[in-house]
């Protein structure tokens, strides 16, 4: 994993110097228009921003702590530390340091790695479903008559305007309920999906086939642990509650660039555009590194797609990094002192216990 973190943060880099050199001459970037816009941001809002996403992680807290409570009844907010020194680590160290939440509340209760891992994967399921109905809700708040006219389709949609519109409209509902059936499935039938998924997919490639069947057989095991759907309901409500506060989070953030008419006047549909562009960016956080990439994406997407000057939307996408990611940090920092915790040793650590794990359930399969 780190060799292959290696390479990548290598080649982001060298991506990065190349365009630095080839828009040095290029682009025109004024520092001075740059450091009047946070000058003149409304730095209340972004207090305002800085709360709601402290306020997310004690929902991220609640959230797990009630995903145990099957196998140990915890005080709802037992388990912040954990989450906040895990996402430190993360800022800190990249996305191969994401184990250490789990690894640290393994330790911490005393519960299985393994059970951990489980409710990490549950985690992610019910994140991703959350994103999901919040993008559905921005495109159902896209008036029809211009969903389709954005000059971008061809051949069929271009001829079909109405149905594009609804395409367009309500791909994320549906996404969103075939996730939703996805993972009742799953939770009632994983085994049998595995086996079938592995069985269609041999004749492609058997080692593709042997790891969906793996992660099926995970997802199964995560899911476990929801036992009836008041777990469900109230698991679902935590998810959702704290993506609307990341989503609250950036469009305080944006409103606050109030020297930039297009951030201030940024709607709740543009906001989660920008969301899906700011995840993909950083999908693949590295150390340092990935901070300046996801800045430079985020700002061109702010540029390309909704013409903000370059300047707003670099000084907007550099605040909105330091808010939603990296606020955290100095906190975990000194909780990690305060509790001798070493994020290079435990995330080292996590690492190899997660590896450990993988192989001892695959050589299990087979």
């Amino acid at each position: 994993m780190k060799k292959k973190q290696l390479i990548l943060g290598a080649i982001v880099l060298i991506a990065l110097v190349a365009f630095w050199f080839w828009g040095r001459n290029r682009i025109h970037f004024d520092f001075a228009v740059f450091r009047d816009q946070l000058v003149k941001a409304n730095w209340w809002m972004i207090a305002l921003a800085l709360c709601c996403i402290y306020i997310g992680y004690l929902f991220r807290s609640m959230r797990w702590a009630y995903l145990l409570r099957h196998h140990k009844k915890l005080h709802p907010l037992a388990l912040i530390d954990t989450q906040v020194i895990g996402f430190t680590a993360i800022a800190l160290i990249g996305r191969v340091a994401d184990p250490v939440r789990p690894f640290l509340v393994s330790k911490k209760t005393g519960l299985p790695l393994s059970s951990q891992i489980a409710v990490y994967i549950v985690e992610r399921l019910f994140d991703g479903g959350s994103f999901a109905l919040i993008l559905s809700l921005a495109l159902f708040s896209v008036p029809m008559h211009i969903a389709p006219l954005t000059g971008q389709e061809h051949g069929f949609f271009a001829t079909h305007p109405l149905f594009t519109a609804y395409l367009k409209r309500y791909t994320g509902l549906i996404a969103t309920v075939c996730g939703a059936l996805f993972m009742i499935a799953v939770r009632f039938y994983g085994d049998r999906i595995a086996r079938a998924a592995e069985k269609l997919l041999t004749p492609i490639s058997e080692k593709f086939a042997h790891s969906v069947a793996h992660k099926i057989h995970s997802f199964h095991s995560g899911l476990d642990i929801m036992r009836s759907f008041g777990d469900f309901a109230w698991v679902a409500f935590l998810s959702i509650a704290m993506w609307g506060l990341i989503t609250v989070t950036y469009i305080f953030t944006m409103h606050a660039f109030t020297a930039s008419p297009e951030l201030a006047g940024m709607t709740f549909s543009q906001t989660v555009g920008l969301m899906v562009a700011s995840g993909g960016a950083g999908a693949i956080q590295l150390p340092v590194i990935g901070w300046f990439s996801t800045i430079g994406i985020v700002a061109a997407a702010l540029t390309g797609f909704y013409h903000v000057a370059t300047e707003p939307a670099t000084a907007c996408a550099a605040t909105l990094l330091v808010v939603t990611f990296l606020s955290i940090v100095p906190v975990g920092l000194i909780w990690a002192q305060f509790q001798n915790v070493s994020l290079r040793k435990v995330a080292e650590e996590s690492e190899h216990d997660v590896e450990v794990l993988e192989e001892d359930e695959e050589a299990a399969e087979l």
